[in-house]
């Protein structure tokens, strides 16, 4: 890519998000013939598409190949892979929203670099990043305490934004769950954020948190009655867009602490999620309290 042509003298945390881009068209244009269910579950009962499947081998085979990278881990697999010395382990969810492929939605990809075993605390994130498979394909990548937004065209990644931060006038929200399923104390907050803000969710996080990083505000996929535990996983999502947001001035939490200092109990822990402008998800929390 223009910006850096899979240089093997960058360090790993660069190579692996340049895999990454470079793999993105790549991943874009093989979706077209992988709507299809495949015959499995991912390891939290999901069925899986084609679509996951391939995406997740592709990105087990590149990543794996970097040197540096000690580990590889999936939201479609069960296990860590064991990709041989190296400090980095990388987590990827590979088709964030592969749903939506069905009805030609938006999906996209997540990626935590993590200088710590898996599974391992927000905290240990060195790099996150997310790639927006939308009517052009985008990539956002928090480094440094800094958050940069790619644009993807072909083998060109350019930069369109540097040193993102949340608008401080926030505009939008997505609140992901069925309302009945809706605990009473996250229904209160909900009905007092669609006084103030417009509604927008699509279905998949990536989309909807794109929405809140570009116009301010905020996105949930709440704690439920029936799935206290929350719907998104710790490591391979809700780390790695919590670093994201966070590094852009805005603020995360599961409910009672940042996402990043939440200490993870499993490889596939699932988590309530928050994210967004800092004082609408301390607003969250001071209601939970």
């Amino acid at each position: 890519m223009s910006d850096a042509h899979a240089d093997t003298d960058a360090d790993p945390v660069s190579r692996v998000i340049e895999t990454v881009a470079r793999t993105a068209p790549e991943i874009r244009g093989g979706l077209a013939g992988r709507r299809r269910k495949a015959d499995e579950q991912n390891p939290s009962g999901e069925t899986q598409l084609a679509a996951d499947v391939w995406a997740d081998r592709l990105l087990e085979e590149r990543l794996t190949a970097i040197e540096g990278v000690g580990q590889f881990a999936s939201e479609e697999r069960e296990a860590v892979v064991d990709a041989g010395e190296g400090a980095l382990a990388v987590a990827v969810d590979p088709l964030d929203g592969s749903s939506n492929l069905v009805s030609n939605n938006s999906m996209g990809t997540v990626v935590g670099v993590y200088d710590a075993d898996l599974p391992a605390r927000g905290r240990d994130l060195v790099a996150s990043a997310y790639v927006l498979y939308g009517p052009i394909t985008t990539m956002v990548v928090a480094r440094d305490g800094e958050v940069t937004e790619y644009v993807i065209e072909g083998d060109e990644r350019r930069a369109v934004g540097e040193d993102l931060t949340l608008p401080d006038d926030p505009t939008v929200y997505g609140f992901g769950g069925r309302v009945p399923d809706w605990t009473d104390r996250f229904a209160e907050y909900a009905r007092e954020i669609e006084r103030e803000l417009k509604l927008r969710y699509g279905g998949a996080m990536i989309g909807d948190v794109n929405q809140v990083l570009t116009y301010g505000g905020v996105f949930a996929y709440p704690e439920l009655e029936s799935r206290p535990e929350g719907k998104l996983r710790l490591q391979f999502e809700a780390n790695p867009i919590a670093h994201i947001v966070e590094s852009a001035g805005g603020a995360s939490s599961n409910g009672a602490e940042s996402l990043l200092d939440a200490d993870p109990e499993g490889l596939h822990q699932r988590t309530p999620m928050y994210v967004g402008n800092a004082d609408l998800v301390e607003r969250l929390e001071s209601a939970f309290r």
